[in-house]
């Protein structure tokens, strides 16, 4: 897989189902057999941690120190 591929998914959003395939527009587009919805998976970026789901490696120095 090339830098700019994006994985699969294994599933429609939508209903659920299995049987998903390529479409060539819209570009990265997938159709549903089950629904015939058309969809795109994208991804936007990483949300930022909030203060109570800090949790392991995570944790500053001073977090931890009793």
């Amino acid at each position: 897989m090339s830098a700019t591929e994006r994985a699969a998914p294994f599933y429609c959003p939508y209903c659920a189902d299995e049987d998903i395939r390529p479409v060539e527009e819209p570009h990265g587009g997938w159709r549903c057999a089950a629904c015939l919805r058309v969809f795109v998976v994208r991804f936007v970026g990483l949300a930022a941690r909030t203060g109570a789901a800090r949790t392991g490696a995570a944790r500053t120095a001073a977090e931890v120190a009793p």
